[in-house]
């Protein structure tokens, strides 16, 4: 399918981001959410490339401890992780293009579904930043839309990530109505692995930007339960970080992401 490329007219933009702006406010009243709710919004995650065996197990075991929505991890530990998870209700998420998003288009589509035979049922793929900032809509359209169809041909999710710290507003706007309109489930804010992380400001922008009609994801650098809830109110679904367990316990993690 081709891409409408008036969706993302530079009028129509402008508009939007205008409108949101002069909307925008930060809520100052946190939901209330059970730990049992909010562990369903984690994804537990261990991205660091030194990661060991152990330590990727511990992340099982808390996972399955807590309930956790899911645990996402580097491709090679999925399925190890899925062995270790697979008599839970916790999914296995994995990363794709992971951290920097410029692989070739037919490495993240075997990537993808390596990670699926593989156990995997969330997919966090790394959008082509540089052909996104370089106008190239059709190519970020594609690219997105192949991998979705992968996983919904097989009922995966499939969060997108835009990468928010190199965009302009303008950009997280346009890189979140491409993502809704090629089938992703969600948007996410960051790898953890840039400049920067999630910001209330970019989680209600993205939600704003796709009307609610795919989901946000805000990851890096939400380390207590407070981070975790402002995001929430501000518009995320689903909360990525390694301080899922310190979260819980009402303690602040250190971790970037």
């Amino acid at each position: 399918m081709k891409f409408n490329s008036e969706l993302i007219n530079e009028n129509i933009i402008s508009e939007i981001l205008n409108q949101f702006k002069s909307s925008y406010k930060e809520k100052t009243e946190l939901p209330e959410i059970s730990e049992s709710d909010l562990a369903k919004m984690i994804d537990h995650t261990l991205l660091k490339p030194d990661a060991t065996e152990s330590e990727i197990k511990k992340l099982c075991d808390e996972a399955r401890q807590f309930n956790f929505a899911s645990v996402c991890v580097n491709p090679c530990w999925v399925d190890y992780c899925f062995d270790q998870l697979k008599d839970t209700e916790v999914k296995v998420c994995t990363v794709i293009g992971f951290p920097l998003g410029a692989n070739h288009t037919s490495t993240k589509l075997q990537e993808t579904e390596t990670a699926i035979a593989d156990g995997a049922e969330e997919i966090d793929m790394v959008l082509n930043i540089g052909q996104l900032k370089s106008g190239n809509y059709e190519y970020v359209f594609s690219e997105i839309e192949k991998i979705a169809n992968i996983t919904k041909k097989n009922l995966a999710i499939l969060k997108v990530i835009i990468e928010t710290c190199l965009l302009t507003d303008e950009e997280k706007i346009i890189a979140s109505i491409i993502s809704k309109e090629a089938g992703a489930d969600f948007i996410k804010t960051s790898t953890g692995f840039s400049k920067g992380g999630a910001t209330l400001f970019d989680v209600a922008l993205m939600n704003y930007a796709v009307d609610g009609k795919i989901k946000v994801k805000a990851s890096g650098g939400i380390r207590s339960r407070e981070d975790a809830l402002k995001m929430i109110a501000a518009g995320a679904s689903r909360i990525g970080t390694s301080s899922g367990v310190k979260i819980l316990l009402g303690e602040s993690g250190s971790a970037a992401y």
